[in-house]
């Protein structure tokens, strides 16, 4: 397999000013997104109509991260930023080592099965969250242990900012910039404006409750933020898939799911090649036409959550049907047996590469315009 690209991480400290905030929460921001790209691969690799009960999950998974990247961009609006994703440089090249972590784990665009789901399972797992730099327990470290010490740090420079500069210089945005609940989520939790100390904070436990569960629980924080039903944070909703079980309403992350029964057949997805990319599609070919098509329309939402996040939030409803639109391109290619005779002869499918250039955001651009 090809190299596992390794993502910019910010300095191991505390942000110091505005603009190192900002820095920051641009890579909250890619950070949040590198996760979509694998959650979708796995979930569009299900057959069409079978394994209902875990497409449900992962999509309600990646949802939620659509959610925490709307909450990062508002919290980096809010602070007087402007969020970059329709660039080449926002998306990452597969595999990927996931950053702000201790062990060198590569996050790869995977079929639906145990080995994706160990990789789910890892980025999203409750773990020690480590005090942020500067702090003398981690004195002697010299980089970012885990992804929870990172969201801890990023708070920890919210507080100290706010109370440097003052609530109302630090937070300066413009409030017109803000994604609001109007503007369109179908999940878990709720996308809300970032104008202020106490929302910035909800914004960050937003994100990191949902992730890994809430005090030590199997569930998030949404019944008390949003007064929702609360339901397993993200490990646990992958951790019924793995263990076919559900998990209910008295289960401890150390007694494991006691729910109904999640019937999973594993043997029900297209596999493909974790290393795909455009060039093991031969030109002029009917699957590199589809590959490079999907690539353009995913460059095409980053487009709509770009104009969204810096000024037009009310183009984010544009991204229901590209989302669509995206699973139907994928499902085109999959039916397809890879191209590449040994890949084939192993069984591999033809699969989308999420291998976005600028050509695919300059086509984009201009297929948006025609539509306005």
């Amino acid at each position: 397999m090809t190299e596992p690209a390794v993502l910019a991480e910010p300095p191991f400290r505390v942000p110091r000013d505005r603009a190192d905030l900002q820095l920051f929460l641009q890579a909250a921001l890619t950070l949040e997104h590198l996760t979509i790209p694998p959650y979708l691969t796995a979930m569009y690799s299900l057959r069409p109509g079978r394994n209902r009960p875990a497409s449900h999950i992962i999509r309600s998974v990646v949802l939620e991260e659509m959610l925490h990247m709307t909450l990062v961009a508002n919290l980096l609006s809010a602070v007087g930023g402007e969020a970059l994703v329709a660039d080449s440089r926002f998306v990452s090249s597969y595999p990927a080592v996931l950053p702000f972590s201790k062990e060198k784990v590569p996050v790869a665009l995977r079929h639906f099965g145990p080995e994706a789901l160990e990789t789910f399972l890892y980025i999203e797992r409750p773990a020690y969250v480590a005090e942020p730099p500067g702090h003398p327990s981690v004195g002697e470290d010299d980089g970012w242990t885990s992804v929870g010490q990172f969201y801890a740090t990023l708070r920890a420079g919210v507080l100290r900012l706010s109370a440097e500069l003052g609530e109302r210089e630090l937070f300066c945005g413009d409030p017109a910039r803000q994604v609001g609940p109007a503007d369109f989520y179908d999940s878990g939790g709720e996308v809300f404006a970032v104008t202020d100390l106490a929302s910035a904070l909800k914004a960050l436990r937003v994100v990191t409750e949902q992730g890994e569960g809430a005090d030590g629980t199997v569930f998030d924080s949404d019944e008390e933020l949003f007064g929702e039903t609360r339901q397993p944070a993200h490990y646990f909703r992958f951790d019924e898939i793995r263990r076919e079980r559900a998990y209910g309403p008295y289960d401890t992350p150390a007694g494991g799911p006691s729910g109904p029964d999640i019937a999973v057949a594993w043997q029900d997805a297209y596999p493909l090649d974790p290393g795909a990319k455009v060039a093991h599609y031969p030109p002029g070919s009917a699957v590199r036409r589809a590959a490079d098509r999907f690539n353009e329309v995913y460059a095409r939402l980053l487009c709509v959550l770009q104009a969204a996040f810096t000024g037009t939030p009310a183009v984010l409803r544009a991204a229901v049907p590209t989302m669509l639109e995206l699973r139907a391109l994928s499902e085109r290619l999959h039916r397809n047996p890879h191209p590449d005779p040994a890949r084939r002869a192993a069984g591999l499918h033809a699969s989308p590469t999420y291998e976005v250039t600028e050509r695919h955001f300059e086509r984009a651009r201009a297929e948006l315009a025609l539509r306005e």
